[in-house]
């Protein structure tokens, strides 16, 4: 008798394998690989404008050609000391008066709304800064003078400093007043009186693209939705040895219809973000109508505070005055409790050693 399954022979393993995978797709009628699922990203802003170095640095230098600015703004204060378990403290809005003039000074005059009574005066020469508390209870009130340059510990309030309060509690004074001691006038004429670009020797810059997802800030965007923007990052590096390089400050340049300064960051000698500034909203500022910021978010990281400030009137802001010297001037005619932080550091440093 002839075996029926002699002449059979073996598949090809090839045809095995198709034939399975063949069966499979056919599972569930869509197959394996037809069930489909659509999700929702965030849509990428256009148009995306393309740029070269030499027009980044020309736009940072075209604010940086600024010489001086006073008018009317909107003041916001945010105190972020107990960021860390997820609380602020925002403060109501004031109303100020600013002026400022390059290279460093600036005189900042803020009011209580409607009725002009000074809650605090202050004032930076470039070199040396004077804050005055004017308003609110009798332990904030004071007349606080020190050195731009130096690091100093945050004032006390209610009897203990803020390094030794504990963070799991919201600061009692609620007033402004209560964080204004804490402000440092200098910080805002870095944010308003921009460095130029590639006007010192030794400096070296780099250019590179970034896309970042973020919250639509458009006039008709929905609540909570989110987009995706396009930068150039301009990084300005100064060589401190043969092999390193230091990072001094971040461009960036919002590039969605047109090519535009938006933020700002500065860095210590150790690489930490001393200085965030946000820039919103360009206007026709002062009265030849230059194309500006008309409001300025200052975010200090380390010095737990956000502060914001807004023109009140863009068309009527003073650009390009000469300021007298004197103008920058703040002496103590209120007779107020006076604070030299630098004689506190000098006396704190003494019993130390």
């Amino acid at each position: 008798m002839v075996n029926s399954y002699s002449s059979l022979r073996p598949l090809p393993r090839p045809l095995v394998l198709l034939l399975i995978l063949t069966g499979l797709l056919s599972i569930s009628g869509c197959g394996l690989f037809g069930t489909r699922k659509q999700v929702q990203v965030p849509p990428m802003l256009t148009p995306i404008v393309d740029g070269n170095r030499d027009q980044l640095i020309a736009e940072v230098n075209r604010l940086a050609a600024v010489k001086s600015i006073r008018g009317k703004v909107d003041i916001q204060f945010e105190d972020t000391s107990f960021a860390d378990v997820g609380i602020a403290e925002k403060y109501r809005q004031a109303d100020g008066t600013i002026t400022l003039q390059r290279p460093g000074k600036v005189y900042l005059v803020i009011q209580v709304p409607f009725i002009a009574t000074d809650i605090a005066q202050m004032t930076s020469d470039g070199e040396s800064f004077r804050v005055a508390v004017l308003q609110g209870d009798e332990k904030y009130r004071r007349f606080v003078k020190g050195t731009n340059n130096a690091v100093y510990e945050k004032l006390e309030l209610n009897g203990g400093s803020e390094a030794t309060k504990t963070k799991k509690k919201v600061m009692s004074g609620k007033e402004t007043v209560s964080a204004l001691s804490n402000l440092r006038p200098q910080h805002l004429t870095e944010a308003f009186m921009i460095g130029p670009v590639a006007s010192q020797p030794g400096l070296l810059y780099s250019q590179s693209e970034f896309f970042q997802e973020e919250p639509d800030v458009r006039p008709r965007a929905k609540k909570g939705s989110r987009v995706v923007r396009g930068y150039y990052l301009l990084e300005e590096f100064s060589a401190t040895s043969s092999d390193e390089m230091r990072l001094l400050r971040r461009f960036w340049f919002d590039r969605v219809g047109e090519i535009r300064l938006a933020r700002l960051q500065t860095y210590d000698d150790k690489g930490l973000l001393i200085t965030d500034i946000a820039y919103w909203d360009d206007k026709a500022v002062g009265p030849d109508g230059r194309k500006l910021p008309s409001r300025i978010d200052i975010t200090r990281p380390h010095d737990h505070y956000r502060l914001s400030l807004s023109y009140q009137a863009p068309d009527a802001m003073n650009i390009d005055r000469e300021w007298p010297p004197e103008a920058f001037v703040l002496e103590n005619r209120w007779q107020l409790p006076e604070i030299d932080l630098d004689a506190q550091q000098n006396k704190r440093a003494k019993v130390s050693q």
